[in-house]
């Protein structure tokens, strides 16, 4: 059964991103287990692109290290698998897999998201698919019990409520225009964005994109049901390489404790 829910089952959610193979599988894992240790309530894993038309330099960068590393689809959902099928101690947390359309499509969309079912991966995020064209991905999503995600950005003004009403799993709302990044202060009224959501849907919605700090976190988190980082955690594992599942569980820690 799908489990998304409970990412927000007990308080505010915290959603951290990752990278699948920067700088290695290895790696990831150790960092993907650091973040459940320290607090996450659900994981983004970040499927390597070529092409990251959503992402800013920081994750643009981590998808390349992480292609030249070698990293494929098939490799990621034999970690996934290890993660979810360790005898001593599996990992049981919700986890969603974030990458773009045109990965689902070539690897065969029924093949793809039917093996997210069989890894236990929860939900599917596809930030380059339009609302009005989901609708071939999301027949097989329902057919497997994987929730594909919807996105709602500050420029999506009259379509929110049509959105809203369709969501599965969690909505993912982009508190800031342009690609992902760091940036200092978000000017976007999430408020009424969130406001507009919750008038027309009772699924959970957390919002992403550019909130490095603890405060921020807190303060996102306090209007909607959640926070997602991704750039932050990514700068992290650049600069401490294979050695950053520490770092990372540590500045998890930190964000968690912001949002109780």
């Amino acid at each position: 059964m799908n489990n998304i829910k409970n990412a927000f089952a007990n308080g505010k959610a915290f959603i951290p991103f990752i990278t699948c193979g920067d700088p290695d599988l290895d790696t990831t894992k150790e960092i993907i287990r650091a973040m459940a240790a320290n607090g996450a309530d659900l994981i983004e894993l970040g499927i390597p692109f070529s092409d990251p038309t959503a992402e800013g330099p920081v994750i643009q960068e981590a998808n390349l290290r992480a292609l030249s590393g070698g990293v494929t689809t098939d490799k990621i959902f034999d970690m996934v698998r290890e993660l979810r099928r360790d005898t001593e101690n599996p990992l049981v947390l919700p986890m969603v897999f974030m990458t773009y359309a045109n990965v689902v499509f070539s690897y065969g969309a029924d093949k793809f998201i039917g093996t997210c079912a069989e890894i236990g991966i929860d939900g599917l995020i596809l930030p380059d698919l339009p609302f009005e064209e989901k609708e071939e991905f999301n027949e097989i999503c329902q057919k497997y019990d994987v929730d594909l995600v919807s996105l709602i950005a500050p420029t999506s003004e009259n379509r929110i409520a049509m959105i809203a009403k369709e969501a599965k799993g969690f909505i993912y709302i982009v508190s800031s225009l342009g690609v992902t990044g760091v940036r200092n202060e978000i000017n976007t009224d999430i408020a009424s964005l969130v406001k507009l959501v919750r008038e027309n849907s009772s699924v959970p919605c957390a919002v992403g994109f550019d909130i490095p700090t603890p405060e921020q976190a807190a303060k996102m988190a306090g209007i909607s049901d959640g926070a997602i980082v991704g750039s932050a955690i990514i700068k992290l594992v650049a600069q401490y390489g294979k050695d950053a599942a520490g770092p990372v569980g540590e500045y998890v820690k930190k964000m968690k404790d912001a949002l109780r």
